[in-house]
């Protein structure tokens, strides 16, 4: 089969100021809702202390929720899937609030797991709702733009959000960050609440039932799986990213966070790029990502002594990492084009399957091959994520 065209309708049409604002207010919404999934990683060792048990036991707070993302998500968006759009937005963001809240207050692993999981239960909702109405709003040949704002959002939490919560926490304590983020979700609803006009409901076929149709979609299933194998990939290495920066090319670690930073706003041309190329041709798009990750990610080890060459390799990395985050979402819904949603959807849960998967991986790997391994074992992950693409696109 020729290389499959993204186009959700014919003719590209400009979207209107109140359209462009609705999809910035859902863009900064993204970014503080994945701000808070995220930003335990940059707090897990002051949160550890404070709680009194182990690193490895806070771990486990990461791996929760990626999995009850990937597990709860789809159904719940497939229940609600008919509900107004900006209510469930408010909605969301009320429980993220309240969801950071708990968390200042956790006293013990379990009342942090028990916070963490009412942001887990939701987030897959949001973007799977969010990235259908960015496309709807943006009108018929912008649809794949208009993804990528929103997903800009992402971009913007790994560049701002969770650099600047953790230094936050070193101010105000990892506490004090929490309150800060439900300061900013209560904000942001409020904007929503007086500055957005009500969203189109999902058609009333698409509800329920009828939407969980799109799994007897053998093909579609397919895009799904991909997804869990790209971002197995993409976080065999990432997880362990500033580990690498400080054991193998000996970066302080006080000045760690600002290359983090640097990878992330590198990222936002990836996200410009995929926005683009994955109009022309998801899976096309989605092979030329792949091939830019692995050449990135390999190179890593072996430039981890020559300063610039690093850099090199470190933006050819960053720029394909965060490219294949809106080129993934957009596919998967094209896919599921009868049901974008929960489409949306299960590719957030895909992400978060291969979020703990590559965590995993990437950990074996360090225990039997070494730290400097994890460039080529995600190169080999994203190898077999690209035969999967190639032999798709045959098809």
């Amino acid at each position: 089969m020729a290389l499959m065209q993204a186009t959700f309708g014919p003719a590209a049409s400009a979207p209107d100021t109140r359209a462009a604002g609705s999809i910035l207010i859902l863009t900064i919404a993204a970014f503080a809702l994945l701000t808070t999934e995220f930003i335990i990683l940059g707090v897990l060792p002051g949160l550890a202390r404070d709680l009194n048990i182990s690193i490895t036991t806070a771990g486990y707070l990461v791996t929760l929720f990626a999995f009850t993302v990937m597990l709860v998500g789809p159904f719940l968006t497939a229940a609600i899937s008919h509900f107004d759009r900006k209510k469930t937005f408010l909605a969301i963001l009320v429980i993220f609030a309240l969801s950071n809240a708990l968390s200042t207050m956790a006293s013990g692993f379990w009342s942090m797991a028990f916070s963490r999981l009412l942001a887990a239960i939701v987030l897959p909702v949001f973007w799977g709702t969010a990235s259908e109405s960015a496309a709807q709003l943006a009108g018929r040949g912008n649809e794949g733009k208009a993804v990528a704002r929103v997903y800009l959002g992402i971009t913007a939490a790994f560049v701002f959000g969770i650099p600047l919560g953790t230094l936050a926490a070193a101010s105000v304590g990892w506490r004090g960050t929490f309150w800060i983020l439900a300061g900013l979700c209560l904000v942001i609803a409020v904007l929503m609440w007086r500055l957005m006009p009500q969203l189109p409901k999902a058609p009333a076929q698409q509800a329920g039932q009828r939407q969980s149709a799109i799994l007897k979609d053998s093909r579609f299933v397919l895009h799904v799986v991909l997804s869990v194998v790209v971002f197995t990939a993409m976080f065999t290495a990432y997880t362990y990213l500033a580990d690498m920066l400080e054991r193998l090319a000996r970066i302080p670690s006080e000045q760690v966070g600002w290359w983090l930073m640097g990878f992330g706003a590198v990222g936002m041309i990836g996200n410009a790029i995929g926005g683009r190329l994955v109009e022309r041709s998801p899976l096309g798009a989605t092979m030329v990502l792949l091939i830019v990750l692995g050449a990135g990610m390999s190179a890593v080890g072996p430039t981890a002594d020559r300063l610039w060459l690093l850099v090199v390799a470190l933006a050819t990395w960053g720029i394909a990492y965060t490219a294949l985050f809106p080129v993934c979402q957009v596919r998967v819904m094209m896919a599921g084009a009868k049901a974008q949603a929960l489409a949306g959807t299960l590719n957030v849960s895909a992400a978060n399957g291969g979020i703990g998967l590559g965590a995993a991986v990437g950990s074996v790997s360090i225990q039997h091959l070494g730290l400097v391994s994890l460039g080529w074992v995600g190169t080999a992950i994203a190898a077999l994520a690209l035969a999967m693409s190639w032999a798709m696109n045959r098809k």
